[in-house]
């Protein structure tokens, strides 16, 4: 499959909406009952786009309704996913639906159901920096980076791979097979176009040179996992110094949000180069949408830093809940989680978007 254009989605972005990407041939699958939450092998959406019901009849009625039709309620439910740790940074996963607390915009809502989650599959999609900057640490994160493939991947989880520099190559498409992702990982290499190493060519056309970090994340998003059910995180290696995308920095952090991803960087910090804006822009995409930071300096960081991750993947409370505010109107609607201990700290989502219809 081909990454879409920039172009169009520059026109997506001037609409102000967001089309839907084309179908992933491996995950097509109707909406489940929310029982499917329990259901660790299903790959089918967490959201119900509709509960239908029936309006009763009352005693006081004496003429038969003019439609046999049951009356469609549209409700959205919210999938929040959380990750908790303590103090000394270690998880906590003894927490029951009685310790936490959603909001959104500021009203308390009710929460539906709650689960400790650690086998619903993953849709992640690995984004490889692949700029002149990561010379030098670029053997290490192939690495670190399949190694990571190989732990995490569990059963039903799945995987893409792309790598970005002066433009955004696809090295990988979704796959559940951990010898084909790590095949891919291999192939990275700094400023090759990917059609040169067996991948898909970029199909965001270089300004004159840069790191095309934002095209990238709106690629991985909106292309690659906005279609995807379930879990789903784009994990970053990179210095986060982005000198030639055509989207800005939000236009990223709103795809992702648009898609249900969360954004994890594993920053690599160069110790003989000056700081620049890159932890500033990491720590801003990973906060709007619930990930982390985690920056690392070698070799043996790289390894850490998956590990952290890989963890945080099989460590979630899964909190779901029938919005109060039940407009489809669009906006984005700010999310957050509490817990009843001041101790813990809490890793989760910040918002998402209302259905516009």
């Amino acid at each position: 499959m081909r990454l879409t254009s920039i172009a169009a989605g520059i026109v997506v972005l001037a609409a102000s909406t967001y089309p839907l990407a084309r179908p992933m041939a491996s995950h097509a699958s109707a909406a489940p009952s929310e029982s499917a939450l329990q259901e660790s092998g299903s790959r089918g959406p967490l959201i119900n786009p509709s509960r239908p019901s029936q309006e009763p009849e009352t005693a006081q009625q004496k003429e038969p309704p003019q439609s046999s039709a049951p009356l469609q309620v549209q409700t959205t439910v919210v999938n929040v996913f959380t990750t908790v740790r303590d103090r000394h940074n270690g998880i906590v996963s003894d927490l029951t639906k009685n310790d936490f607390k959603v909001f959104e915009d500021g009203a308390e809502q009710k929460i539906s159901y709650f689960t400790k989650e650690v086998d619903l599959p993953l849709s992640l999609a690995l984004l490889m920096d692949t700029s002149g900057s990561m010379q030098d640490i670029l053997n290490a994160e192939k690495e670190a980076a399949s190694n990571f493939v190989e732990e995490v991947m569990h059963k039903k989880d799945e995987a893409a791979v792309l790598s970005f520099d002066t433009d955004v190559n696809l090295l990988a498409d979704f796959s559940e097979d951990p010898g084909v992702l790590q095949h891919a990982i291999r192939r990275a290499e700094i400023n090759v176009d990917a059609t040169g190493v067996g991948g898909t060519g970029g199909t965001v056309p270089s300004r004159g040179g840069g790191t095309n970090l934002y095209d990238a994340v709106y690629l991985a998003a909106h292309d690659e996992l906005s279609s995807e059910a379930g879990r789903k995180a784009i994990i970053l290696l990179t210095d986060a110094e982005d000198t030639g995308s055509k989207l800005s920095e939000n236009d990223a952090i709103e795809s992702a949000q648009r898609a249900d991803a969360v954004l994890h960087f594993i920053l690599i910090i160069d110790p003989s180069a000056s700081e620049g804006y890159g932890p500033g822009v990491a720590s801003k995409m990973a906060h709007e949408t619930g990930g982390r930071v985690i920056s690392v300096r070698n070799d043996e960081g790289l390894r850490k830093a998956f590990d952290t991750i890989a963890e945080e993947l099989r460590s979630q409370y899964v909190i779901g809940y029938y919005p109060a505010n039940t407009k489809h109107d669009g906006t984005f609607r700010k999310i957050r989680v509490d817990v009843d201990r001041a101790d813990l700290k809490i890793l989760a989502r910040k918002g998402y978007y209302a259905p516009s219809r």
